[in-house]
């Protein structure tokens, strides 16, 4: 660990907590669940599981690690009979990254067996939590995600969607969630719509994903957005939908654009490669730079890179190459050989370097140690100047919606100014996306201030929904586990 605290041989960055897919109506459904999961890889790479019906029947299978690793074998997904399943990437934040968190979860209830798959974070799960624990509940894992199946199991609704409707009017947060019970598959968005999920079909069968790039793999059409507040209920090759909870307004996830979702994917309506251009154009626009080329920080930087050098006249170059075969738990570094830190994943593209004024693209700085080592890199290199340009406003405060983000104070930004932060991380000067420019970029107009049209919380503070679990005066995370 270094001074901070982190793993120099981790991206210092957000990460996101997983990524779902349910299928119902095709005899493969668990490889072609396997394959969505695989394309939503890079939502959660700490453990991944499959739940499949099968006449009334459940197979499940969860283990830690990758996708392709855990159910890249033929005899695994043989054991996944049926034609329906539903499946969870997921990316281990605060709590345990063991096989019983592992998702989708599975409960015999009254009505039969259900399975749930949540992307989010509830916000009133510990009291929920402890309020069913006190009427004799027994939770077997420590993921928020098990409270959904808890109280669909104490309600005293009969049949298996009014159960989760009912479940999902207890509950407070950003979700996604896809349920697969006998014959059947569910998928709700939360009434703000934070987190995303969409419909879409193959053949006679519908698909339920996190993104779309999950319906290009196993070439699925793209339908519709489920949209927010919104529950459908799949069954008999027919989607019914319903809207049980009051309007509220959208405030979709905006660093789903910036750097979460993968950029050949599209969100409500919008090409997230596109809207990385766009950002990267508003910021040539407002923060111009005399230099010599424009580099990207790979690989989320690419698209704002191109877009800022598009905007901008200046040549664009791969002047950093990543090693993308570089695991998290790669190996345990001696302090021989703990200052190589980000060359394990990063390598600087020294002819294309050295002796240029750099225009450095990132989409943003978390706890600035990974953008120093990076700056450090290039001057080795021969950069006479190093300018960085972020392609969102400064991190300045925790997501309780469903990101692993630090605590407010371990954020670079939240203590830090900008001129701080430039000398911190050793660069020529910094500049950062304003707010109206990024949702000039996203969505063509400014920021509305008095009604944001996505979360920004983790820039502006701006929560829009109740953190009922954390009402501490340091606003750190309480929960034990994110889902």
């Amino acid at each position: 660990m270094d001074l901070f605290g982190n793993n120099p041989f981790e991206d210092d960055k957000l990460k996101e907590e997983c990524g779902i897919f349910g299928i119902i109506g095709n005899p493969s459904a668990s490889a072609l669940t396997a394959l969505g999961l695989h394309a939503l890889q890079h939502r959660g790479q700490e453990s991944a599981g499959i739940v499949s019906c099968d006449n009334g029947s459940f197979n499940a299978h969860h283990a830690i690690g990758l996708v392709a690793g855990n159910f890249g074998n033929d005899a695994v997904i043989s054991r996944l009979t049926g034609d329906t399943a539903i499946g969870h990437t997921r990316y281990a934040t605060t709590g345990e990254g063991s096989l019983r968190n592992v998702q989708p979860l599975f409960a015999d209830l009254e009505f039969g067996g259900f399975a749930v798959a949540h992307n989010g974070n509830l916000t009133n799960a510990n009291m929920l939590r402890d309020q069913m624990v006190q009427q004799g509940c027994l939770f077997r894992s420590t993921t928020d995600t098990e409270v959904i199946l808890h109280l669909m199991a104490i309600s005293i609704e009969k049949e298996p969607l009014k159960r989760f409707i009912d479940a999902l009017r207890r509950i407070q947060g950003a979700y996604s969630i896809v349920g697969l019970g006998e014959d059947i598959l569910i998928g709700a968005r939360d009434p703000n719509g934070i987190r995303p999920l969409v419909l879409g079909k193959l053949d006679n069968s519908f698909v339920l994903a996190s993104e779309t790039c999950a319906l290009d793999i196993i070439g699925a059409s793209f339908v519709r957005d489920i949209e927010p507040g919104e529950v459908v209920f799949i069954r008999d090759g027919e989607v019914k939908s319903f809207h049980p909870f009051k309007n509220m307004p959208s405030k979709f996830c905006i660093f789903e654009y910036i750097y979460f979702a993968r950029p050949d994917s599209y969100m409500e309506g919008r090409s997230v490669y596109e809207t990385r251009k766009n950002i990267g154009k508003e910021l040539a626009k407002e923060s111009p730079v005399e230099a010599d080329v424009v580099v990207p920080v790979p690989d989320s930087g690419v698209p704002t890179a191109i877009g800022y050098a598009e905007q901008s006249g200046l040549p664009f170059d791969l002047g950093i190459i990543r090693n993308h075969y570089v695991g998290r738990t790669f190996i345990q570094p001696t302090d021989k050989i703990r200052h190589l830190g980000v060359k394990l994943k990063h390598n600087a593209n020294k002819r294309f370097i050295e002796g240029k004024r750099i225009v450095l693209l990132d989409d943003s700085i978390v706890r600035g140690t990974t953008s120093v080592k990076i700056v450090e890199m290039l001057r080795n290199a021969g950069a006479k100047e190093v300018h960085m340009k972020i392609s969102s406003p400064p991190t300045m405060y925790g997501c309780f919606y469903g990101i692993d983000t630090p605590e407010s104070e371990k954020l670079l930004a939240h203590s830090h100014s900008i001129e701080e932060m430039r000398r911190f991380i050793g660069i020529d000067s910094l500049s950062f996306i304003s707010f109206d420019g990024m949702y000039k970029a996203i969505c063509g107009k400014p920021r509305n201030r008095d009604n944001p049209q996505f979360c920004d919380a983790c820039f502006s503070g701006d929560y829009p929904i109740p953190l009922t679990d954390y009402r501490n005066k340091d606003n750190k995370k309480t929960l034990s586990s994110l889902s």
